[in-house]
């Protein structure tokens, strides 16, 4: 997983998976979800991520066997 940030759009990106993209379910204005071609979650966008979070931290809570 990788979280990137772009300021010049205030748009966090999740990248979830290493699986193309072939179709994006819009959620509402400040949420998109990628789609692989069997329809599994490759990346998620928050757009607007400085007027979502209530917090700037991240935390990452993962069993000891998915962390590299």
């Amino acid at each position: 997983m990788k979280l990137t940030y772009f300021p010049d759009t205030d748009t966090l990106y999740i990248d979830l998976a290493d699986r193309p993209s072939v179709e994006s379910e819009v959620v509402n204005d400040n949420l998109i979800i990628d789609l692989d071609d069997t329809g599994r979650p490759v990346g998620i966008t928050v757009e607007h991520y400085s007027q979502t979070v209530t917090t700037p931290t991240i935390e990452v809570n993962l069993p000891k066997e998915l962390v590299s």
